[in-house]
């Protein structure tokens, strides 16, 4: 009798099969190809970090959703534990930022300024899973640290936006803003600085409950009227395009830095040059984004697809000073792998096979030298950059063949005794 072990993987992991498992492997080695090619390079960092690190307020909500690691042995200390964290010592990464950061604050000298950096890897959030959404999943950031100009952001969103088209994706829209931009229509409006988190949360809801929406529950929020009449007035009547950046200055004034509408519009000029037409730039000055690290210019990537954002990201210029003790200027953009994954899954996305797939179906009994045989014959494909499947031939060989045929399997021979 079995063991009453449990079979399925613990809520919010997966188990991944091969035909899935070849698509992810074909995506990733496309990230690191394209990636590459703009300069990035590639490192890794532990899937394990200080607890202080993790709880150092960067991390906005994805810090309620640690998987903490306890302390062991003799530093385990139950009974004297007064909070959670007297408890634990570390936890496993919510994201590739953060472990970034201190990577950098730790590997200074010996890096190159600025440092183009590429990182791969499981992340782990005790979230509520969802479609394209899980407890552990994978990330692929690229980040540049120590540019200030808004050419780090320039190469962050083509790079992305190469890898997009890369694998297929055509018609998404690149939404961008920033945060001071954010400050900025805010102090316009009448709101004191403290109120402006609370403000950000509900204005994230605009796509969802439109401008009356939002109004109302500014008003209900016991924020002033005429405050928010004037807030919400700002985002009327502004357009996606880089003109509609350069009209939201001007209603702005001097309560916006100069160099922030300067920077919008020449990304706007370099990508809009970069798309070809088979994507589109959008000045949106409704997105947020949550993360409460974010300093100046943040973006995020929608796809019809999937009905919400597959990357994200934007500039940090804050966060690795909390390790270095000076301010370090740094711009990330990550894309949603699972989302990713999830969209080709649905769309029956095959890996294109640069060379043929051959199953070599072997009868028992054909003898040692004749094996022998069919091995040199196999090692002469594979030398040629073919894959080359070996295997006892079943008793219903059809049936074998229709299996192997969905795992792309489109050659076999057939080796039967004398």
């Amino acid at each position: 009798m079995a063991d009453k072990l449990i079979k399925k993987p613990t809520t919010g992991m997966k188990d991944i099969l091969p035909a899935e498992m070849e698509i992810r492997d074909y995506v990733e080695r496309t990230v690191k190809e394209v990636y590459s090619g703009f300069g990035f390079e590639h490192i890794e960092t532990p899937v394990v970090e200080h607890i202080e690190n993790l709880c150092s307020n960067q991390g906005g909500e994805n810090e309620k959703l640690i998987f903490k690691i306890m302390k062991r042995g003799e530093k385990l200390d139950i009974a004297g534990a007064k909070a959670e964290n007297d408890l634990a010592d570390s936890g496993l990464r919510y994201d590739l930022t953060l472990p970034l950061s201190r990577y950098y604050a730790n590997n200074v000298s010996s890096l190159t300024v600025p440092f183009k950096a590429l990182q791969t890897g499981n992340v782990f959030r005790a979230d509520r899973p969802q479609k394209g959404r899980f407890r552990q999943f994978m990330q692929c950031d690229i980040d540049i640290i120590g540019d200030p100009s808004d050419l780090a952001e320039i190469e962050l969103v083509n790079a992305t936006t190469t890898l997009l088209l890369r694998l297929g994706f055509r018609g998404f829209r690149v939404r961008i803003n920033d945060r001071r931009l954010l400050k900025a229509m805010g102090a316009c409006a009448g709101f004191d600085e403290a109120s402006l988190p609370e403000i950000f949360i509900i204005l994230d809801k605009m796509d969802k409950i439109g401008a009356e929406g939002v109004e109302q529950e500014l008003k209900q929020a016991g924020y002033d009227e005429e405050a928010v009449k004037k807030y919400i007035g700002l985002f009327r009547d502004i357009d996606d395009t880089a003109e509609g950046v350069r009209k939201l200055g001007k209603m702005l004034g001097d309560a916006l830095p100069a160099d922030v509408i300067t920077d919008l519009t020449e990304i706007f000029a370099a990508v809009e040059e970069n798309s070809g037409g088979d994507f589109r730039l959008s000045f949106d000055p409704t997105l947020v984004r949550g993360m409460g690290y974010y300093t100046g210019t943040i973006f995020e990537i929608e796809m019809e697809e999937f009905k919400s954002s597959v990357a994200g990201g934007g500039r940090y210029d804050g966060m690795i000073g909390r390790f270095t003790g000076q301010d370090v200027p740094a711009c990330g953009f990550s894309i949603g792998f699972e989302r990713i994954i999830t969209i080709l899954l649905d769309k029956g996305f095959k890996v294109p096979q640069k060379a043929g797939k051959t199953a070599f179906l072997i009868e028992k009994g054909v003898g040692a030298e004749r094996l022998a045989g069919i091995m040199k014959e196999a090692k002469e494909l594979r030398d040629g950059g073919e894959t080359v499947l070996i295997a006892r031939m079943a008793k219903n060989k059809k049936f074998q063949k229709e299996n192997l045929e969905r795992s792309g399997y489109s050659s076999f021979k057939d080796f039967y005794r004398d």
